[in-house]
């Protein structure tokens, strides 16, 4: 895999698709990787999309940092590789986490984020979510990554997910354990207690912005996305049915099918933008 030096750290990447397209980057959630957008890479870069993949500090093969990361580090890296590669403006993409790193840098860098894909994520923390996350990490900091894994592998997904999936998931789980490190994502993690609310910062955003949100994700519910939809001018909000907080995985060929419609608005300049909630 390609590497860029961020900060003096080793962060790896990938890019797919012709080497003059318009730049689509997939920011990664807490602990995913990027293998793990490779479907939305084929596809997008089908339609001649140059698709970039990250793995941010702490994740799969970039380097693993136990001390030191804060938020703001996440989107300064998206941003060092789109300077690496000369591309001036990307499309960008992201879930939970990276859904809220994502935000972050369209909000700084607004005059670079061509569009962006908001998903499953905030730009505020409610008790609740606040709460969830404290939890989550006294899990991992007291009792282990597997631990953290057991809680979020039913907050993430559906019932019929992890019915369907019920004799691989200890495989998944194994998988978990080889790309992640404990003390790195313990970091990650704390760089999510010191992330500071940017509500205030959303109306810097001119993009097109579509807004995504399961149906029932309950992990960031529908409250944190009608902040997001109410602070963006140029958003909609779409609810995806059926969905819990992982929907990118979970449902793929849904969350293509309207990242596809979203696009062909985008590439048209036709994309409504009105604040109005949808429904997938």
């Amino acid at each position: 895999m390609p590497e860029v030096l961020v900060g003096g750290h080793r962060v790896s990447f990938r890019l797919d698709g012709p080497a003059d397209g318009p730049v689509f980057a997939f920011v990664n959630g807490l602990t995913q990787y990027s293998d793990l957008w490779a479907a939305y890479a084929a596809h997008l870069s089908g339609r001649g999309m140059r698709v970039l993949r990250f793995d941010m500090l702490g994740q799969g093969a970039s380097d693993k940092p136990a001390l030191g990361v804060r938020f703001e580090d996440h989107w300064r890296t998206l941003e060092a590789i789109l300077d690496h590669l000369g591309a001036e403006r990307a499309h960008v993409a992201g879930i939970s986490f990276g859904g809220t790193v994502a935000l972050q840098f369209a909000c700084e860098r607004p005059e670079r984020c061509a569009s962006l894909v908001a998903m499953s994520c905030f730009a505020e923390m409610p008790p609740q979510l606040h709460r969830l996350g404290c939890g989550l990490y006294e899990s991992l900091v007291e009792i282990g990554l597997p631990a953290l894994q057991r809680w979020l592998m039913p907050m993430n997904m559906s019932d019929d997910w992890l019915a369907a999936n019920r004799d691989a998931i200890p495989q998944m789980m194994r998988r978990g354990y080889a790309v992640n490190d404990l003390f790195a994502l313990q970091n990650l993690m704390e760089s999510v207690t010191g992330f500071e609310p940017i509500t205030d910062r959303l109306g810097r955003i001119s993009c097109p912005v579509m807004i995504l949100n399961g149906e029932y994700d309950f992990f960031t519910p529908r409250k944190c996305h009608e902040v997001l939809r109410r602070e963006i001018a140029r958003s909609r909000l779409v609810i995806v049915q059926h969905a819990y907080h992982a929907f990118t995985l979970e449902h793929p060929a849904v969350t293509l099918r309207l990242i596809d419609a979203f696009l062909d608005h985008v590439e048209a300049g036709t994309w409504p933008g009105d604040r109005t909630v949808w429904i997938a």
